[in-house]
Order: structure tokens, then sequence, then C-alpha cells
């Protein structure tokens, strides 16, 4: 049974920065998709990162780019997003998800759709002005 667990949430001054991980079990010789979402409140899950196993590829939502970094730790089976010059709309609860899937993990990394069959619980991101 595949399970991602999330940490690294917390509270923060705008301007600061925060490094969220996501632990994600392995699952055989799979290369999956794991991906960083955010649910603000009211509104739908958007797609903030993406980390491509197969082909090393990254992905991010355009809010992101520049100042949101997403990497891997193969060893430890963690995927990082780094957040850096944090604003007071980036508060939201942080989802990791995962495509084990060979046939699917690319597809799903380069869609951005949140259509993914693995979610972890969330960690809750506030930024103060």
């Amino acid at each position: 049974q595949v399970y991602l667990e999330e940490s690294g949430g917390g509270s923060v001054q705008s301007g600061g920065s925060l490094r969220l991980s996501c632990l994600y079990s392995p699952l055989g010789y799979t290369t999956p998709c794991v991906a960083w979402f955010r649910q603000l409140l009211g509104q739908e899950r958007e797609m903030v990162a993406s980390f491509s196993s197969a082909d090393g590829k990254t992905y991010y939502g355009d809010f992101a780019k520049g100042r949101f970094t997403i990497s891997r730790d193969t060893a430890k089976n963690i995927v990082y997003l780094q957040m850096t010059s944090l604003k007071p709309e980036d508060s939201a609860i942080y989802y990791c998800a995962a495509e084990y899937s060979a046939w699917y993990s690319q597809q799903r990394c380069a869609s951005g759709e949140s259509d993914f069959p693995t979610w972890g619980q969330g960690t809750q991101v506030t930024v103060s002005s």
C-alpha cells in the first residue's frame, strides 16, 4: 500500500521561506510523478510543482516560477518543495500527490491536473503580512 506524508508547513512572515517535504513510499521499480498542490480557502486545488522521476523533468505553476523549487532525494524517497519570497496569498493547505503508474506518471506531471490517485493529508502554510 502506497502512502504519502507531508511535513514542514507552518507560519511565516511575508518574504520568508519554508521547505515542505513529501515522504513517499517506494513501489517496486516504479518511477512515480510526485507533485505538490495547494488549496486556498474556497478554491479548487491547483498544481504548485511536479517532479517526474521517469525523466527528471519538473513543472511549475505560473505563480511558483522563480520562487519555488521542487527537488527529490532519491535515497530518502522525499520530494521537497522549497518556497521563498512567500506572500500572504500563498497561504493554503499544501498537498502532496503521486502517480505510480508507468502509463500515466509523465503525463500527470506535465498536465498540471489534479486527478492524481494518491494524496497525502496536507500541511498548512500560513503567510502573514
